[in-house]
């Protein structure tokens, strides 16, 4: 039997066609969106159908809110960390031990606002190829309001409002005590390195019947809301004019004055009679060093006239003695 090129031809598309229909699969996964609360570990679901093995196989997770967005790549059996989106190093991973039975789920640990988005599960094998996308919405709840004052401004008094920790971003409203929303400033809207919101908002308000005031902090998506009230006494708008302001700082500064001069008087006089008293106690020592001195001279002078008194004494006896000796050899001439 002779073999035409045809046939062989004809065997090499069979055989083709039998290899490729044995790798066709299809990736499947959640068609919900997944909600995910920051700071709490997360899977997100894919696999293989029908349940072939994907051990052998390139398994990439991406990001496709990311120009060139890599979360997570297997292939060759082995973990390739390269064009891997940094905030993600660390925190990804596969069930290596599921894999044999096409588990190519990927699990995300300390969830954080930056990780929202729309996620592909790209599996490929040598000759097909498949994906699957899932949305991944990521939910915060930050800190409540916190009001400060910020005091007088060109028509009333100035507050600050600010809150932080939020996903997604917040909106920021200034009410009155009715209810009714205040014109306020345009929102400070900062977002850090995990993708969290922190937002600041101004407002100048007046004097009212109540001077009470709420910063409200809310996110729709997430069905969260949060409000501080603010009260500022009738006597903070009172001194809120720049005749007034201007009136106490002068008072401050005169009374700061005078207590500096007082202060710097009263160290002086406190300094000069220490110096007083020092003097004093140089004069009564010197006066005592003198009364010793002078006891110390009379008590010499007193010692020299009794020594003369005494050698007086000796030379009047030795004259007397002497004039007896002349006698005694006169009469025994």
């Amino acid at each position: 039997m002779k073999v035409t090129q045809l046939d062989c031809l004809c065997v090499i598309l069979l055989h083709l066609l039998h290899t490729a229909g044995s790798e066709r699969f299809e990736v499947l996964g959640p068609t919900d969106v997944i909600a995910a609360v920051a700071g709490d570990d997360i899977i997100l679901p894919c696999y293989l159908k029908p349940n072939i093995s994907a051990e052998d196989i390139t398994v990439d997770w991406l990001n496709l809110d990311f120009l060139d967005g890599r979360v997570y790549r297997y292939q060759n059996s082995e973990i390739i960390r390269e064009d891997q989106i940094l905030f993600y190093r660390g925190r990804t991973s596969l069930f290596k031990e599921e894999l044999w039975r096409g588990n190519t789920s990927l699990k995300l640990t300390r969830v954080q606002g930056t990780d929202e988005g729309r996620y592909k599960c790209f599996i490929k094998a040598k000759s097909w190829y498949d994906d699957f996308t899932i949305e991944v919405l990521v939910k915060a709840v930050g800190s409540k309001p916190v009001v400060s004052i910020e005091g007088h401004r060109e028509g009333g008094m100035g507050l600050l409002c600010e809150t932080e920790g939020w996903h997604p971003e917040p909106e920021l409203l200034w009410l009155e005590s009715k209810g009714d929303r205040l014109s306020a400033g345009p929102p400070e809207i900062h977002r850090d390195l995990k993708g969290f919101y922190t937002v600041k908002q101004h407002v100048i308000v007046q004097e009212t019947d109540t001077n009470r005031f709420t910063c409200r902090v809310q996110q729709s998506r997430i069905n969260e809301k949060m409000e501080t009230e603010v009260h500022l006494p009738s006597e903070l708008f009172d001194y809120a004019t720049p005749l007034r302001m201007a009136f106490i700082v002068l008072c401050c500064l005169g009374a700061i004055t005078v207590i500096g001069l007082s202060l710097a008087m009263y160290c002086i006089c406190i300094k000069k009679g220490v110096i007083i008293d020092q003097l004093k106690l140089q004069r009564d020592d010197q006066s005592k060093q003198g009364e010793v001195l002078r006891k110390e001279r009379d008590d010499l002078k007193k010692e020299r006239v009794d020594l003369w008194a005494q050698n007086s004494k000796y030379c009047l006896q030795i004259i007397t003695l002497l004039t007896s000796l002349e006698r005694q050899k006169y009469n025994f001439l």
